[in-house]
């Protein structure tokens, strides 16, 4: 992916934001955010390519298959999905420019600037505002204004990629580093976990219609499904998810994070700065992602199938009929 050079959308050539101009959305720092994974209203609009407000999250394009096997080309058409630039702007100020799917912009709003370190907590942010520009979009976001202080006196630009975790960051003493966590992390089971993966398949709306997003789900203890969110970037996804569980007021400690990619260490540090402790995802992790998971004590899970799953860290904490089973061995 190129980069783009600015944390301003006037700098971004070529870039169009697909449908209409529309008039600017206001959100409240706390709106009410589904209670359940993909409303069935919802779900609908998402598999049209639409966000809930109606807003186009994909687009249907002429493309032509050629099969290996026959000397012709068939005809037809293709949903492909809309990725967007956003300029994220607080105190009036560019912050940054991702390039995003343009769906639930405020959850993104929120989860961003948290895992970021702009905010603390859901309550520093006063608005946001989704402003359409013929470049892209804009989320102006109004901070309470200590932190808005702390925020311009440590500001950095982004270059946005899609999702890319460490644009902008220059130096090492800039990496993410969340804060160790406190208490045990909660335990979970084999079957939850499971149970949350074939739920999961059912809720990727966008990716159904596309097969081309990445997902980040938030699955109660049981393993039961009740929010995601997806985006052209994994980062955005998740960002999106943790904006979505803090608006609603989430606890950590009442679920755990499933993402549909490969657990890179961004990922660990941002699901950290939530506070949740259990990440599962369906590739393996780095090396990075596993000493952070190992130093903030969050169970790591890998290579997650229908079938099987593959701890990292924190088996005492996947239990069942695995301790039997597992007894004497030397696990992580």
């Amino acid at each position: 992916m190129m980069p783009v050079k600015s944390a301003d959308l006037a700098d971004v050539a070529g870039a169009s934001r697909p449908g209409a101009e529309g008039a600017v959305r206001d959100a409240a720092p706390d709106p009410t955010v589904e209670t359940t994974a993909v409303p069935e209203a919802c779900y609908a609009a998402r598999r049209e390519g639409r966000d809930a407000c109606g807003e186009p999250t994909a687009a249907e394009v002429p493309v032509a298959v050629i099969s290996f096997d026959e000397d012709r080309a068939l005809s037809g058409t293709r949903a492909i999905p809309a990725e967007v630039p956003v300029n994220l702007v607080y105190g009036g100020i560019p912050f940054a420019v991702m390039m995003t799917t343009p769906s639930d912009l405020e959850d993104f709003a929120v989860g961003f600037s948290l895992t970021e370190g702009v905010i603390r907590q859901r309550d520093d942010i006063r608005g946001i505002r989704i402003e359409p520009d013929e470049r892209g979009i804009r989320l102006a976001i109004d901070l309470v204004p200590n932190r808005l202080h702390e925020h311009l006196a440590r500001r950095r630009a982004l270059s946005g990629r899609t999702g890319c975790g460490l644009c902008g960051v220059d130096d090492f003493d800039s990496l993410p580093q969340a804060r160790n966590m406190e208490g045990a992390a909660p335990s979970l089971s084999a079957s939850a976990i499971q149970q949350a993966l074939l739920g999961l398949d059912r809720e990727q709306a966008l990716n159904e219609l596309t097969h081309a997003v990445h997902a980040a789900a938030w699955a109660d203890l049981d393993g039961t499904i009740r929010h995601v969110r997806e985006d052209v970037g994994r980062h955005n996804a998740l960002d999106k998810l943790l904006g979505a569980l803090c608006r609603e007021d989430i606890r950590p400690d009442t679920g755990f994070v499933v993402v549909t990619s490969r657990c890179s260490f961004e990922l660990v540090e941002k699901i950290a700065a939530f506070g949740a402790r259990t990440l599962v995802a369906i590739s393996a992790p780095t090396a990075l992602a596993l000493e952070r998971a190992r130093k903030l004590d969050i169970t790591l899970i890998g290579i997650a199938r229908r079938d099987s799953v593959t701890v990292f860290h924190g088996l005492e904490r996947v239990r069942e009929a695995l301790h039997e089973q597992t007894s004497g061995l030397d696990l992580p």
